[in-house]
């Protein structure tokens, strides 16, 4: 039609070109893209990855003897999940999907809820009142919504802190995932949303789920900034959400951080077969990319990693898991009536005659 106007996507596309620092080789690429992280920094972060790798391989061994009940792995996403949590402060609110558990760990929650999480205790779900988080979030991209009105509470009440939440490239084919990041942009809110692309949601390839080139790029629709991200590389990562979290601070508004990442294992531990839609060629390509082989490269040429450092952290990691999972199996099982008794303020009269059926059947 003469004079419509079209869109130039080739011009969309090079504005999310993806941000990268450090190669799969460990070298810096990008100076100026370097974050102002200290020695001590670094090594916390590196430390922080391998225990969640080493944590991601036991709780696969505990749920395949059963003693854990729902998890989704996280190998290979540690750089977009922790190098994104470090950029968070202790007053910030995170809203997690079920695989970011290992975040809200590193925010506060004690490992053996996280554990009780897992197996479906009602324990694990009641967040302690110093970690300024929610419990996870099953309904893909439900936190969305949901983080839009947690920053937009902050800013009503003058703090100067962040909502951040985690979600998958599936997440971004939800109508909540559009809803939340208008409504943020809408009212300007404080919000980060980081959107880790492991290219599967579940076994539907992303390229199946858009036909936009980039996840990023759907920031554009709702007026707020896009970035995408190495999200392999947890130098990139932390640059990209650190100034997503001061602009957000400054009162520039929300930011969509879109991290190409990957998992190595399964979906979740509930029979999914990534087998089945991916391949052996396309796992051994990432795994080249591996982030902690990465940083741990980046590291040693700095002189702030070593193999007795790594060790140390393996040990101390299996040492808390063992701990934590003794703990876990302390906990008196959970009873029917305990869960009717905390669903509601006030229960309804259904919840009332079901919690006196079960208490009575409970006392026999």
């Amino acid at each position: 039609m003469k004079g419509l106007q079209t869109i130039d996507y080739k011009a969309i596309e090079k504005q999310f070109e993806t941000l990268q620092v450090l190669n799969s080789d460990g070298e810096i690429v990008n100076k100026d893209a370097v974050p102002d992280l200290s020695d001590e920094q670094l090594t916390e972060l590196m430390r922080r990855m391998v225990y969640t790798r080493i944590w991601d391989q036991r709780a696969i061994s505990l749920n395949r003897q059963g003693r854990l009940g729902f998890y989704a792995p996280v190998a290979g996403q540690e750089a977009s999940m922790l190098a994104s949590q470090f950029a968070m402060e202790k007053e910030d609110w995170l809203l997690p999907s079920y695989r970011d558990i290992p975040q809200l760990v590193f925010h506060g929650l004690p490992l053996v809820k996280a554990f009780l999480y897992s197996r479906g205790h009602f324990v694990g779900g009641q967040i302690p009142d110093d970690v300024h988080a929610l419990m996870p979030q099953i309904i893909i991209a439900a936190q969305c919504i949901q983080t839009a009105g947690v920053a937009l509470g902050l800013k009503k009440r003058g703090k100067k802190n962040v909502a951040f939440t985690y979600f998958g490239d599936g997440a971004t084919s939800q109508g909540d995932f559009y809803e939340g990041i208008n409504y943020a942009g809408a009212f300007n809110a404080p919000a980060v949303f980081i959107n880790q692309n492991n290219h599967f949601a579940i076994s539907v390839p992303v390229e199946k789920q858009t036909a936009a080139k980039t996840l990023a790029q759907k920031a554009i629709a709702a007026g707020i900034n896009g970035v995408q991200v190495d999200g392999m590389d947890p130098l990139a990562v932390y640059g990209a959400v650190k100034a997503a979290r001061e602009r957000a601070i400054a009162g520039e508004g929300p930011t969509l951080i879109e991290t190409i990442t990957y998992r190595y294992g399964p979906h979740t531990m509930a029979g999914d077969d990534p087998t089945r839609y991916r391949t052996e060629d396309l796992d051994n390509e990432w795994e080249r990319k591996d982030p902690i082989i990465r940083f741990r490269k980046y590291l040693e040429g700095k002189n702030l990693w070593s193999k007795d450092i790594e060790e140390q952290t393996v040990e101390q990691a299996k040492e808390d898991i063992k701990a934590a999972i003794k703990e876990a199996d302390k906990t008196p099982k959970q009873k029917v009536s305990e869960l009717i008794e905390i669903m509601n303020e006030k229960l309804p009269q259904n919840l009332v005659e079901q919690l006196e059926e079960y208490r009575a059947k409970e006392s026999k």
